[in-house]
């Protein structure tokens, strides 16, 4: 799904201002999708001109107006054609796994760090899932939450069973180069 389909999905949930939407990105869809205000914010504006959503601004006091975007009939119909329609094929970018595909350039004690700070990044993602997941108020945020923890306790899993294998690595090829 593309950041003006999920907009559009998350304005079904109700009214709301582009800081909301951002802030629905970053607490229930952290952990599979990513979004910046450089790209919602052109995302509705696009839908404003399509008629998809309107916007309505609200008067604030020493601060500019409140941008307030509602989803239109026309909105709601084309999310749920996107709905219809199969997904696309997830895509993982990782810099992490970038680094690590070349951790036998780099010092045992630097792929060490760079794995035992991941694992810490997991850990806290974890741990505020499993908070955010006792106050889910429905079975969609339940299952969205658990899904997105089981997905970190496994990558957590596999990084601490497997880290062995790059950090040998990255010896051996110190040795060869001594």
């Amino acid at each position: 799904m593309d950041i003006r389909t999920l907009c559009l999905g998350i304005l079904t949930f109700g009214d709301a201002t582009g800081y909301e939407i951002k802030k629905t990105f970053e607490d229930d869809l952290s952990h599979f999708y990513e979004a910046s205000f450089g790209s919602i914010y052109p995302a509705l504006t696009r839908m404003t001109e399509e008629g998809l959503v309107t916007c309505t601004e609200q008067a604030q006091d020493g601060r500019p107006d409140k941008k307030i975007y509602t989803i239109t009939s026309a909105g709601r119909m084309v999310f749920l054609d996107a709905l219809s329609e199969p997904p696309r094929k997830d895509r993982i970018r990782s810099e992490f796994l970038a680094m690590l595909m070349f951790s036998d350039l780099m010092s045992t004690a630097r792929v060490s760090r760079l794995i035992d700070d991941r694992l810490g990044e997991l850990q806290s993602k974890i741990d505020g899932l499993a908070e955010c997941h006792g106050n889910a108020t429905s079975n969609v945020d339940k299952f969205m939450r658990g899904f997105g923890a089981a997905i970190y306790r496994a990558e957590r899993d596999y990084l601490n069973d497997n880290r062995h294998l790059l950090e040998a690595e990255a010896l051996l090829a110190r040795s060869a180069g001594d």
